[in-house]
């Protein structure tokens, strides 16, 4: 088999890979940058272990049944620990796992990147004004 045999191998094997799998960075995206999920684990990390209500104080803006489902996701995920103690009243703290402690170099640079958001503001800004004479 010569050239043509490559070529063909080489077509199939990019059609067999599905579309959101192409980039290799798309799951870790989903986990770590679903809704909700980045401000959790910032609280967890900054703050330490927290019981559910100082969670939903920290992030006022969160209903408790999505702080609810974003804590069962992470746990499940590995990225948060959840701990019950069998007391009266029960008690639930949650922590931020050795997993999820790893994301921190990740979080750190987005976080340097984030100087350059009013960059971004101003070429939003420039496309806008110019979208709206390119579309009359």
């Amino acid at each position: 088999m010569g050239e043509g045999a490559d070529v063909i191998e080489a077509t199939v094997s990019r059609s067999e890979v599905a579309p959101e799998n192409a980039c290799p960075i798309a799951p870790v995206v989903d986990i770590v940058f679903s809704r909700w999920t980045t401000p959790i684990l910032w609280a967890l990390h900054e703050y330490g272990t927290q019981r559910f209500v100082e969670l939903e104080r920290r992030i006022s803006t969160i209903t408790p049944k999505v702080l609810t489902q974003r804590l069962r996701q992470l746990e499940r995920d590995g990225l948060v620990v959840r701990t019950y103690y069998p007391e009266v009243p029960p008690r639930v703290e949650y922590e931020i796992s050795d997993l999820g402690r790893s994301l921190a170099p990740l979080f750190a640079a987005l976080s340097e990147w984030s100087v350059n958001l009013p960059r971004v503001e101003q070429a939003r800004i420039a496309y806008d004004a110019q979208d709206g004479k390119q579309r009359r």
